[in-house]
Order: structure tokens, then sequence, then C-alpha cells
């Protein structure tokens, strides 16, 4: 077996699905979870000084088992992207996702923007939550979500450190115009970042004329018609004949979250539509097949085209 033969099949390899999914089936798509507490999120941030985190009362344990049973009972299995300051604090619950048989990875241990950290900031808070999350789950683990999507242009100099560090994959491009993380411009499907061996798998849009528009999770999934959110996906599956992306996050299904001090749109971004979201969510969990990030592109990884950058015209 030559050097370059070699390679090939230890890139295919860091992509081997936990589980095999059935060929003859329904179109596997890819559902996440970004595991972090209510008061972790960008929209709060101004509301609960990261001081203060351990002074909340917590709520990410019952919720992440919450979506535990609700997969359980659809018999899917995902990817879960843990906070490093949760798998700290709770690394029963990273073991717990592990021997359901759910992917483990990383969302960083602060939940702070990449576009807010320089290179050597974003290094350590890098290695300090790979080491939590890896010690808890007593697993090397190979893939990687910014917060608040922010893998932005500009930040190409973190797919660099992404790599060195041994991830394989990056999910934390979300090609839409937002406040937080406009990356519009972004490629639509999975590419290989130039000049890096780092995998990256957008989540996922429909597209309509020359825009993106949004479906795939989030406050999207909170906020949009479920009708809109099942024809995205079918669109997305059928026309491009691609799998999409799918996210959520534990506080997503927990309307008896604290209502915490925040601006108008904070508050509007992080609790319209609570109350539905569990019941939608075991409704698409019905409709659609799903698996873990890793089982779904692990193919299609070792073939990827590369892209100059981040953001695209």
């Amino acid at each position: 077996m030559g050097p370059k033969l070699q390679c090939s099949m230890l890139k295919l390899s860091l992509f081997m699905p936990l589980y095999p999914h059935d060929k003859s089936g329904p179109l596997p798509n890819a559902i996440s979870v970004d595991v972090e507490d209510y008061f972790h999120t960008e929209a709060m941030s101004k509301a609960v000084s990261r001081t203060d985190w351990d002074k909340m009362p917590g709520r990410v344990q019952r919720n992440t088992e919450r979506l535990f049973e609700l997969f359980a009972a659809k018999k899917v299995r995902g990817t879960f992207f843990f906070l490093g300051w949760v798998a700290e604090r709770y690394p029963g619950l990273v073991r717990q996702a592990r021997e359901l048989g759910h992917e483990i990875a990383c969302h960083s241990y602060w939940h702070r923007p990449i576009y807010t950290l320089s290179a050597a900031e974003f290094r350590e808070d890098l290695h300090r939550a790979k080491a939590v999350i890896e010690d808890a789950a007593g697993i090397k683990i190979k893939g990687y979500r910014a917060p608040s999507f922010s893998m932005t242009q500009g930040t190409e100099w973190a797919a660099e450190i992404l790599a060195e560090t041994g991830f394989t994959y990056d999910s934390s491009i979300h090609p839409v115009a937002h406040d937080l993380y406009d990356n519009r411009n972004a490629p639509r499907h999975p590419f290989r970042v130039a000049g890096t061996s780092l995998v990256e798998i957008p989540i996922s849009t429909v597209r309509m004329g020359s825009r993106n528009f949004p479906f795939a999770g989030g406050g999207y999934f909170r906020l949009l018609p479920y009708a809109y959110v099942h024809w995205a996906i079918r669109k997305f599956n059928r026309v491009e004949k691609r799998p999409i992306v799918f996210y959520l996050h534990p506080w997503e299904i927990d309307p008896e979250q604290p209502r915490l001090p925040a601006g108008q749109k904070s508050r509007l971004r992080q609790y319209t539509g609570l109350g539905k979201t569990m019941r939608n969510l075991g409704r698409l969990l019905e409709e659609f097949s799903f698996a873990p990030i890793c089982n779904v592109f692990f193919e299609e990884a070792a073939v990827l085209p590369r892209a100059d950058g981040i953001a695209q015209d």
C-alpha cells in the first residue's frame, strides 16, 4: 500500500460511522445538539456574566436527558456538541451520551464567538474544552462547532488551529444574513478548508432566487411554521439530493426556564416558541431519517472539493 493510499484511507477512517446506516432506506439527515444552558447563550451574555455562571440554577442536565429520552423513543442517534464548561461540571452527562451511541463533539469552553478572540485565546479555549470533554467521554473527539456560528470571513486562522489540534471536521458556518454571524456568501455544502485537512459541514439552508433562507433548527425552528421546515427539508433532500444538517439546544425544549433581564430582541430570540419545540421535534424525528454528523458525511468527506477561505461570493 503506497503512502498516498494510506493517507486517503486514514482520512476516510476519521469519518467512519459509529453505527452504519441502511443505504436502502430514506436519505439520512444529520441532527446535532449544542449542549449549553439557558444562561450560556449570546442573547443572554449581557444579562449573566460568565463569572456568575456557577451561581445560576442549572437546567442543562435534565433538558439534555429529555432529549436522550426522545431520541431513544424515536430510535435516533445524533451529534452532541458539549460546551466544555458543561462537560466539566456534568461529566456523567457526556458519558451517558456516549453510552447511548451518540457522537460526542466540542462547542468551545466559554461560549465566546471566535471573532471576539485572538488566535492565542481561541487555542487556549479549544485545548481546555477538548481536554475536559475527552476526559468525560473516554474517547477522542473529532467535531467542533463554534458558538453563534462565528466562523466568519476573517477567522480562517481558527480552521488551521482546529486541524492542528486534531479535529477533522467543523460545523460552524450558517450561510445566512444574521446580525451575529453574517455569512451569507459562504458555501452551502460541505467542503475542505483550503490549506488544512479540516472539513467544513455548514448548517443547511434553502436557496430561493439569489438568497439563502434558514430553516434547519434553533430559533428558526421555533419561530417558523412547521410546514415550512418540513417543505424545506424535503426540497433539500429531493432537489439537491443531499442530507441536511439540523441543530437545536437543550434549553429550547424548556418553556419553564427562568426569564432573564435582557433586551427585547434577546428575549424574542430566546423565549419565542419554547412550548412547541418538543412536540415539533418529535414529529420531525418521525417524518425524516436522522443520524450523527460523522455517520452521514463520512463517505463524502474523502472526496470533498477545497474552498479558498470561509466566505465565497
